[in-house]
């Protein structure tokens, strides 16, 4: 599993960046939990509870901060 698509951060536009920013986000949960099934049957759980959202709301956030840092995009 590539954990950083195209082995890179650099994005061409902050935008881009978001959207890896979740990506990066997603593929984490993927890579800790491999298994498909057990990925889905949580989905539910996890959906409907407003602090796993927002803590999947703070990774992505993160991610973004480590994108937005690699693009300098705080100029």
């Amino acid at each position: 599993m590539e954990l950083v698509p195209g082995n890179t951060l650099i994005t061409a536009t902050p935008e881009e960046g978001r959207a890896l920013a979740i990506k990066l986000a997603r593929l984490v949960v993927k890579a800790t939990q491999p298994d498909a099934e057990v990925r889905q049957r949580l989905r539910q759980v996890y959906a409907e509870d407003h602090h796993s959202l927002i803590a999947i709301a703070q990774v992505v956030a993160t991610e973004y901060a480590t994108i937005a840092a690699a693009n300098n995009h705080w100029r």
